[in-house]
């Protein structure tokens, strides 16, 4: 499949050099500075990585390119992102990112029926709010913790659910009764150890920006998302018994704690 891949390109990625740990670590700290020519170093440096992800990717030859350009976009996205304090190197973070805009890219193909403009942006803004909560504990959302943080009660949560039709899996092929099931809303849970490293800066990073919420908002957090590494996350009804307050309060607490923490994530980004 790799004759697929234009040769031009081939010949034009593989003059960039490979990058030392200290290179990596200085084109970083320009990065961080503003530093234009540094981004573009890095990113040229790591086109090779998109281009074997790809590989890993494609279904068929025609994919090959298509999912580079997607590749090369979350490249760049990790570039702008990465700190030389992650302690990781840039491949290792870059990799997650690479690979979530190609999947993105092979899901948006075939994915969805054309739905009406309003209910697509609910499903966009449920499929957010998915990802959204996923990246901040690393567990899959309940319904309840997708409906807390959107402000909606369940029965609205699971209306726009059901708005999500599929023309085919994208898990396995049609049967011979051209059968098909649907793709699940929940993003895919499965890590790579790439990712698995990336949650784990994410969360050091969440618990720093907690300690500056009031304590009540940081009691609901470690509780209601296991920041507080329980065996379970607890429901509305737990926390209120342990708190001494209603679970109506509890959920209150909650859409605030998460409020204030998105702008804390926003305003540290």
């Amino acid at each position: 499949m790799k004759n697929e891949i234009d040769s031009a390109y081939l010949r034009q990625i593989q003059q960039f050099p490979l990058l030392t740990v200290e290179q990596e670590v200085d084109l970083s700290k320009k990065i961080q500075k503003g530093d234009k020519k540094a981004l573009s170093s890095l990113v040229n440096s790591n086109l090779r990585l998109v281009v074997s992800v790809a590989l890993k990717f494609s279904r068929t030859p025609a994919d090959v390119m298509d999912l580079i350009q997607e590749g090369n976009m979350g490249l760049m996205v990790a570039a702008g992102k990465y700190h030389f304090s992650f302690n990781t190197r840039f491949s290792t973070y870059a990799y997650a990112w690479i690979a979530q805009y190609m999947l993105r890219f092979v899901k948006s193909r075939t994915q969805f029926i054309s739905l009406p403009a309003r209910k697509e942006e609910l499903l966009r803004r449920v499929r957010d709010a998915q990802a959204y909560l996923y990246e901040l504990t690393g567990n899959e959302p309940s319904e309840e913790d997708v409906a807390v943080y959107l402000g909606m009660n369940i029965d609205e949560l699971k209306a726009i659910f059901s708005y999500a039709y599929t023309v085919a899996s994208l898990d396995c092929e049609t049967g011979d009764d051209d059968s098909s099931t649907l793709v699940s809303v929940i993003p895919d849970t499965s890590c790579t150890p790439e990712e698995k490293l990336m949650l784990e800066e994410e969360k050091r990073h969440l618990y720093s920006l907690m300690d500056a919420l009031p304590v009540n908002e940081q009691k609901v957090l470690k509780y209601r998302y296991n920041f507080a590494n329980d065996l379970h996350s607890k429901t509305l009804r737990e926390i209120g018994k342990i708190m001494g307050v209603t679970p109506e309060a509890v959920r209150q607490t909650e859409i605030r704690a998460v409020k204030h923490l998105k702008h804390a994530v926003n305003a540290a980004v």
